[in-house]
C-alpha cells in the first residue's frame, strides 16, 4: 500500500494519489449550471472542505473534524482534485477511507445541494453514487385515478341523456298512415308507423 509522509501532508498539501484513503472528485460545474455557473475559487474549496467535515461529524457522533483536517491537492482547472481527511487527535493518521465513503454516502444529497449540482455532475470516484429517492408527483396517484374514473362516469351520464332526448323527439314526430289492403272481416285496417 502506499505510505503518506502526513508531516509534510499537513505542510505542503501534497500527496500520492493512489493513497488508499484518498478520494478523487470531478466537478461539471459549467454542465450542470450552464450560462450560470460559478467560478470554482478558494472560498468554494473552502465550502467543499466544511461539506466533508460536516460529513463526517454527522456520521459519527464522537468525530471531532475540523475543516483543516480536510485536504486538497491537485485541482485542476476542470475542478477535479484529491482529498483526503486527517484526524488530529490521533496524531495526524488518515481517516480510514471505508469512514469517509459511508460519510459521503450518507450526506450525499447536502453535499450535492450545496453546490447546486447532482450525482452526475458531482462525481466523488471511488463512492458510488446514491440512489436519490423516488420523486413525488405534486398531485397523489389515487386522485388522479378518481378523477379519470369520475369523467369516465360524467362522459356516460352524459352520453344517455343525449341518447334518451333524441329518442324522445324520434317519438315525438307524427306518425304517417299506411292503409293495409288487407281485408279482416270486411274491415280495412290502418297501421300507423313510427
Amino acid at each position: 500500500m502506499c505510505f503518506i509522509n502526513l508531516i509534510s501532508l499537513r505542510n505542503s498539501s501534497s500527496f500520492q494519489q493512489n493513497a488508499q484513503n484518498a478520494f478523487k472528485v470531478r466537478l461539471s460545474i459549467r454542465t450542470a449550471l450552464g450560462d450560470n455557473a460559478y467560478a470554482w475559487d478558494a472560498n468554494e474549496e473552502y465550502l467543499f472542505k466544511a461539506m466533508v467535515a460536516f460529513a463526517m461529524r454527522r456520521y459519527s457522533s464522537k468525530s471531532t473534524t475540523q475543516i483543516s483536517d480536510v485536504l486538497l491537492c491537485n485541482v485542476t482547472d476542470r475542478v477535479s482534485f484529491w482529498f483526503v481527511v486527517t484526524d488530529s487527535s490521533q496524531n495526524m493518521t488518515t481517516v480510514p477511507g471505508s469512514v469517509v465513503e459511508a460519510a459521503i454516502r450518507m450526506n450525499r444529497n447536502r453535499i450535492n445541494s450545496a453546490f447546486l449540482l447532482s450525482d452526475k455532475t458531482l462525481q466523488f470516484l471511488k463512492i458510488t453514487s446514491t440512489l436519490s429517492p423516488p420523486v413525488e408527483p405534486s398531485t397523489p396517484v389515487w386522485l388522479i385515478v378518481f378523477g379519470v374514473v369520475l369523467c369516465l362516469i360524467v362522459a356516460g351520464i352524459v352520453f344517455l341523456v343525449v341518447a334518451g332526448i333524441q329518442q324522445r323527439k324520434n317519438n315525438r314526430t307524427p306518425p304517417s298512415p299506411i292503409i293495409d289492403l288487407a281485408h279482416t272481416q270486411g274491415r280495412t285496417i290502418l297501421y300507423w308507423l313510427c
